[in-house]
């Protein structure tokens, strides 16, 4: 049980497209339990989490933010191939929805609490990032944090001057190690908030600091992840 008094974090799993169930947690505790939201320290995220992560940061709207992800799913299954298509261009269409539904001062809103999950590309070490200069420069981070090698391309985007990967592949669950963060995940596990399966399986998989349990639910929402699901 995280200990409150002390001050808290919330940390957002990366995901893929089921970053829509992020965008859900997120309006249920700004419906039911706002302070959690407001009072947090730090809003830590990987890929996908790092998105609804600077949503909450910058205070933008969840509302547009669901309906960006709904679209954006319904454009990839247009295509036989999905996300994969060659017309398809998913770096381009987060960054031109975080350009849309951001506010311009959303690089003052998110630094020092908005703390972005990236991967190195030259070592594959860890890297956070949580101070940014402008509001390009965030998108920028967001970007890198979401890319994918070879499902968003072959040349990984640059942050600073450094080129970045998806930041689930070296830590998908940033400060999960600390007993004072909220985890988030779309995976049924031990994550603090999360789908609880009726399962007996006691077998676990460890995805860089993720835990997701070995069932039917969650080799369905793995397939999800990278191939959206119908909108309903």
């Amino acid at each position: 049980m995280v200990d409150l008094n002390g001050g808290w974090n919330l940390s957002f799993a990366g995901c893929g497209f089921l970053g829509i169930y992020h965008i859900g947690v997120a309006s249920c505790l700004l419906e039911k339990a706002p302070y959690l939201l407001k009072g947090a320290t730090k809003l830590y995220g990987a890929s996908a989490g790092a998105l609804t992560a600077s949503v909450l940061a910058s205070q933008a709207s969840i509302i547009k933010c669901c309906e960006d992800v709904i679209a954006v799913a319904k454009e990839a299954r247009k295509r036989n191939l999905g996300p994969l298509h060659p017309t398809f261009n998913l770096v381009k269409v987060i960054k031109s929805g975080l350009d849309r539904d951001l506010p311009s001062d959303a690089h003052i809103l998110a630094s020092g609490r908005l703390c972005v999950s990236l991967t190195r590309v030259s070592d594959g070490k860890n890297v956070i990032v949580s101070e940014f200069n402008s509001k390009d420069e965030l998108i920028q981070a967001l970007v890198c944090s979401c890319f994918i090698p070879i499902y968003c391309g072959l040349i990984p985007p640059s942050f600073r001057g450094v080129r970045y990967v998806d930041g689930g592949i070296s830590d998908n669950l940033p400060q999960s190690e600390l007993k004072n963060t909220i985890t988030i995940s779309p995976f049924s596990g031990e994550c603090d908030i999360c789908p609880r399966d009726n399962s007996t399986s006691f077998h676990e998989l460890r995805f860089t600091n993720t835990s997701i349990q070995m069932n039917l639910g969650n080799m369905y929402r793995l397939s999800r992840a990278l191939f959206p699901p119908s909108p309903r």
